[in-house]
C-alpha cells in the first residue's frame, strides 16, 4: 500500500464473474472516505490510463475512495481478451461491485469513460446500492465500438475473428463480441432510474456528441449535462480530468450524504 498525507493507493485483486482474478487500484482518502466509487475504463485502455488515474487521485483528495480495474484480459487482470465481449464488461463490473460491497464498502456512484461508460449504464441495474451515475464521452449503445475496427468486419464475419489495431495495439476481435452486440437488450438507459451526469466533448472525434444528446434524450430525469469544451476524447490534459473530479463532487453531494463532520 502507498500513502500521502492526503491519500492512500492501495493494489486490489478479485474473482471476476467467470474465475479470473481481475487486478485493481484503490485511491482513497487518508481518513474516512465521505462516498464509494466505481470507475470503468475506456475500451482496451486499463485502469491505468491517464483520465482514469487522475480523476481518481482527484476525487480521493476530495473525500472519495475510488476503485478502478482492468476489464478481463487487460492491464494487470487474467483472461483473454478476445474471448471477452461487452457482456463480460458488464460482468465484470458487478463483480467488482460486489468486491467493495463485501468489503463493506458498496458503491455509491458508478463513473465509466467511453465504452466503460455504456457498461456502468448496462450494469447499474445489477448494482442497486449505486445512488447515482456519471458517463464521459460515453456512445448511447455499445455497438457504436464497431467504427474503430470497421474495415475488419468482413474480415470478422467470413473468418470468425481479425486481428486489429487499436489505440496502437494489436487486438483480436472475435465474431462473437459482434453476436453479443447484436444481443443486448437496448433499453437500459431509459429504466435506470438513477441520478445521471452526462459529461462530453462537442469536439470529441472519437464519439460524437449527438451521443450525449441520444443518452440525454433516452434517460428520465434527474439528468444533466455538462460540456467539456476543447477537450480529446482521452481527456489527456491534467485540467480536464481536474474539472471532471470537481464538478462530479459538487454533483454527487446532491445524492451521497455527507459524513457527520460536514464533508
Amino acid at each position: 500500500m502507498e500513502s500521502s498525507n492526503r491519500r492512500r493507493r492501495e493494489k486490489v485483486n478479485f474473482s471476476g464473474s467467470r474465475g479470473q482474478t481481475l487486478a485493481g487500484i484503490v485511491e482513497a482518502p487518508a481518513g474516512e472516505a465521505r462516498g464509494q466509487v466505481l470507475f470503468a475504463h475506456c475500451f482496451t485502455c486499463g485502469k491505468d490510463v491517464v483520465a482514469a488515474a487522475r480523476i481518481a487521485r482527484h476525487l480521493a483528495d476530495q473525500g472519495y475512495a475510488v476503485l478502478r480495474f482492468d476489464f478481463t484480459g487487460l492491464g494487470d487482470s487474467e483472461g483473454d481478451f478476445s474471448q471477452t465481449n461487452f457482456s463480460t464488461n458488464v460482468e465484470d463490473l458487478i463483480s467488482a461491485a460486489h468486491y467493495l460491497a463485501e468489503s463493506g464498502h458498496a458503491p455509491d456512484l458508478l463513473i465509466g469513460h467511453s465504452l466503460g461508460g455504456a457498461a456502468v449504464l448496462a450494469a447499474a441495474a445489477e448494482i442497486p446500492e449505486a445512488k447515482a451515475v456519471a458517463t464521459i464521452a460515453a456512445p448511447a449503445y455499445p455497438n457504436h465500438v464497431i467504427k474503430q475496427f470497421a474495415c475488419a468486419l468482413d474480415t470478422i464475419q467470413t473468418q470468425g475473428q481479425a486481428e486489429v489495431e487499436l489505440a496502437g495495439r494489436p487486438f483480436t476481435i472475435k465474431k462473437q463480441f459482434l453476436d453479443d452486440l447484436d444481443a443486448l437488450k437496448k433499453n437500459y438507459i431509459h429504466e435506470l432510474r438513477r441520478p445521471l451526469l452526462i459529461y462530453h466533448s462537442p469536439v470529441d472525434q472519437t464519439v460524437s456528441i449527438d451521443e450525449a444528446a441520444e443518452i440525454y434524450n433516452l434517460a428520465l430525469h434527474p439528468k444533466s449535462f455538462i460540456s467539456l469544451d476543447h477537450a480529446d476524447h482521452l481527456l489527456t490534459r491534467k485540467e480536464d480530468a481536474d474539472y471532471v473530479a470537481d464538478t462530479l463532487v459538487a454533483w454527487a453531494s446532491r445524492y451521497i450524504p455527507r459524513l457527520p463532520d460536514g464533508r
